[in-house]
């Protein structure tokens, strides 16, 4: 049975949720569709006259603050232009190329090992090839064709999304040498500093994520994922992330800057408004009011 059917049947709110987002087209208007979804996957009423907790505000920030460059920033393509001119180029991943479809793409041009994505999305249709000579082809087109087609926007109402023209691209597959899969450091940062980070690793038994504060102190936080068993060793190029964080946050009520640390070289991985779109339940709750305290929201625009 599908793994969707049996979690739809074990919770209910997951299957409303699912018809919510096969109408969202249907439903307009942006606040009234937030508020479904905030409530099914929250379980609580959006306050928006008075949000208090950080995926509240997170809410807030979708309908209030919509600047252009936002859209600059979570356009994958054009983010790394953007990023390269505040850190360096240095830190950013190579692209190999860029197709309007899938269609466009020829595989023989490519070469052994590459990542395809989408520029406007969060994953859906991305392909990382370590041997071409195993890859199938037709599967990988057509799951990048879903993944061109899908309209992110109107999913979770993520504003800066709407216009990203939608683009394919291939990029360097990257390789620590140490052989494991890349870990992700993704820093949290409330108007302009960053105040925590999370370690996101991905093995082949569990996904893990370990939160942590300035002082690489461990929080008892916890989203989607577990904790890890034993505590991420904080890395030496720490202080290197939190510098280059503070740079691409500056003037922002909140971003999620996002690197890969690749044979002792920072890496920039994307910019994120809206964590988990502000729609993941935060564990212990308290946290969720602790991380609003700290999100100051502007004036509206």
């Amino acid at each position: 049975m599908d793994k969707r059917i049996i979690k739809a049947l074990v919770n209910p709110q997951y299957a409303c949720l699912a018809i919510v987002h096969k109408l969202s087209r249907f439903i307009k208007s942006d606040e009234l569709y937030l508020k479904i979804v905030y409530l099914l996957s929250i379980g609580k009423r959006l306050n928006l006259k008075n949000p208090k907790t950080f995926n509240e505000k997170l809410q807030w920030l979708k309908l209030y603050n919509r600047k252009p460059e936002y859209t600059i920033m979570v356009d994958k393509v054009k983010a790394k232009e953007y990023v390269a001119k505040i850190i360096g180029d240095e830190h950013i991943i190579p692209t190999l190329k860029i197709w309007n479809n899938p269609e466009e793409i020829d595989f023989d041009k490519l070469p052994q090992s590459f990542v395809l994505k989408c520029n406007h999305n969060s994953g859906l249709g991305m392909c990382i090839c370590k041997d071409k000579g195993k890859l199938n082809i037709s599967k990988v087109t057509n799951n990048l064709k879903k993944g061109i087609n899908q309209d992110y926007y109107m999913t979770n109402r993520e504003w800066p999304y709407k216009n990203v023209p939608r683009k394919i691209m291939a990029e360097k597959f990257m390789q620590d040498e140490s052989g494991e899969n890349l870990t992700d450091y993704k820093f949290f940062c409330f108007n302009g500093e960053p105040f925590m980070m999370y370690v996101s690793h991905d093995n082949a038994e569990q996904a893990t994520t370990d939160f942590f504060d300035m002082d690489y102190k461990r929080l008892p936080i916890r989203m989607k994922d577990p904790n890890s068993k034993e505590l991420p060793v904080k890395p030496k190029e720490f202080e290197e992330m939190r510098e280059y964080a503070r740079k691409l946050c500056t003037g922002i009520p909140f971003l999620r800057v996002d690197f890969y640390i690749i044979n002792h070289v920072v890496y920039f991985g994307e910019l994120t408004f809206f964590h988990n779109s502000g729609l993941t339940p935060i564990h212990p709750e308290k946290w969720d009011s602790k991380l609003g305290d700290l999100l100051k929201l502007p004036p509206i625009d």
